[in-house]
This record gives structure tokens, C-alpha cells and sequence, in this order.
């Protein structure tokens, strides 16, 4: 069954419009993932430590019929094709690619939180989110236009 799925760009290391790019046509090229869309960038401070670059964010809505695990290993290995090295939790990172949403599953495995946990929170997962689709009902949370009006003002600029 083809599902609808939202993905996470993060880049702030190396020249990260570049690397939300590069990322971005990895994943087009990848011949089970179709009709990609990818919302505007936005930049914003780190979550964590502020003794780094802001960080540079997207999200990418797509089609597919991998399975989730699939598509987790998929993300992983275009990190590590990009040169992604192990670094501190909230540290910079070169690329980040996360599952945001799968269809309407939710799941919680080791390796695999569906609809990804932290999403409430971030500005800069919402923004773009509604960016492509401003009625997304997000399984388990709710309307996405309630969560950015939760999360309240924002320090994220759209690039």
C-alpha cells in the first residue's frame, strides 16, 4: 500500500543549504520513494549546546511502500553516504534525515518512534510541515495548526 510520509532535514554544519540538497536528491533518486515535495528552508538556533551554527531546516512530503524500517535504513544510509559522523546528542550534524510521519501509523520501537517524538516542540518541524500541508492531522497529537499554536512565538526564519 503506497503511503504518505513527511521526513526531517537538518543540516548545520558545511555549508547546510547545500546539504539539505544534496540529501534532497539522494532521496529522489531512490526508485521506491515518489513524488517528492520539498517545503521552503528555515534556519534556526540549536535545541541543544549554543556554541554552534543555527541549524538549517526542511521537511520533504513523499509516497512510498517500503515499509518504515525500510525507509529508516534508507535515511541512514544516505547519511553515512554524505559523510554523517557519530556526534553528541544536540551536537552539529553534517545531515539529519528523520521519519516525522508514516501515513497515519503509530509506532515505538528501539530504533523507531512514529509519529516522531520531539515534533510538538520543534519550530522547525512544524513550519515546514504546514508549509505542505497546513491540515495535517497528526496521529496521536492532533491538528498540526494546534501545535504550532501551543508551541507559541518562534525564533525560526524562513530562508
Amino acid at each position: 500500500m503506497i503511503e504518505r510520509i513527511f521526513l526531517g532535514l537538518g543540516s548545520n554544519l558545511d555549508d547546510s543549504v547545500a546539504q539539505i540538497t544534496t540529501a534532497f536528491e539522494h532521496l529522489r533518486s531512490h526508485a521506491e520513494l515518489d513524488d517528492l515535495v520539498l517545503s521552503p528552508l528555515y534556519a534556526s538556533p540549536p535545541m541543544g549546546p549554543q556554541d554552534q551554527p543555527d541549524f538549517v531546516n526542511a521537511a520533504l512530503q513523499l509516497n512510498t511502500s517500503i515499509s518504515p524500517e525500510a525507509l529508516l535504513k534508507t535515511c541512514k544510509s544516505i547519511e553515512n553516504i554524505m559523510g554523517r559522523q557519530p556526534a553528541a546528542h544536540w551536537g552539529p550534524r553534517l545531515i539529519d534525515i528523520d521519519i516525522l510521519l508514516y501515513g497515519d501509523q503509530i509506532m515505538e520501537t528501539e530504533n523507531l518512534n512514529i509519529p516522531h517524538s520531539g515534533m510538538r516542540d520543534r519550530s522547525f518541524v512544524l513550519y515546514p510541515l504546514a508549509d505542505l500541508d497546513k491540515a495535517l492531522e497528526v496521529p496521536g497529537m492532533g491538528t498540526l495548526a494546534s501545535m504550532i499554536e501551543a508551541l507559541g512565538t518562534s525564533d525560526i526564519r524562513q530562508l
